[in-house]
């Protein structure tokens, strides 16, 4: 007798082609959790829907919950590149928030996936813990930034505290984002937010003066 995940997995060898990209078994993972929920799909779950072995996922992702984040390290590294190419004679807080708004800028065919990545991160508890590791390195990248803008260590108050605010503002236009209709610019939202922190930063900044 057949178990559930044997017959997933028989059906799922009739009629869907075997998955070969990590793009593609994002995308069918998140067609499972938006169906079961995310702590109630696994990865045998996974596997078998995409017609591969649990050894298999594992050479695309090293757990489930960084399936749920896609290319990470490289989303940071694209963070940096728009950062050092920002303009030098921006004021600080504006090359921040051209950098952050397009680092968010995504292909409108993209947007659904992303929202639902972003549902995800931001609202299933057992990935918050998770998550906190990675605002860290996110933060890290503006605090940096800052540091090197205004000439002080990134441990100083001025570069940490913009690292903070700059991401839970990011955080806030995401939460907003995500309460509102789907067809609302993510871009401009967090525009709008990382403006609103951007005088009060801006007033710290030697440059600015």
């Amino acid at each position: 007798m057949q178990t559930d995940s044997a017959n997933r997995r028989s059906r799922t060898a009739l009629g869907r082609p075997r998955v070969t990209s990590r793009a593609a078994l994002e995308r069918l993972a998140f067609e499972l959790f938006a169906r079961r929920g995310f702590d109630e799909t696994t990865v045998d779950d996974i596997a078998a829907a995409a017609g591969i072995g649990r050894r298999t996922f594992f050479r695309y992702f090293a757990s489930k919950n960084d399936l749920v984040w896609g290319d990470f390290e490289g989303h940071l590294d694209r963070l940096r590149v728009l950062l050092d190419e920002a303009d030098a004679d921006a004021p600080m807080m504006e090359a921040v928030r051209a950098a952050v708004v397009e680092f968010n800028r995504y292909d409108p065919q993209e947007v659904p996936w992303h929202r639902q990545r972003m549902e995800l991160i931001l609202r299933v508890p057992t990935l918050q813990a998770d998550a906190t590791l990675r605002y860290a390195a996110w933060r890290e990248i503006i605090t940096a930034f800052v540091a090197a803008r205004t000439g002080q260590p990134p441990t100083a108050m001025l570069p940490v505290l913009s690292g903070y605010v700059v991401l839970a503002a990011s955080i806030s236009g995401y939460e907003y984002w995500l309460s509102v209709d789907a067809a609302e610019d993510l871009t401009g939202i967090l525009d709008v937010a990382l403006r609103r922190i951007g005088d009060g930063l801006s007033a710290a900044d030697p440059a600015a003066r």
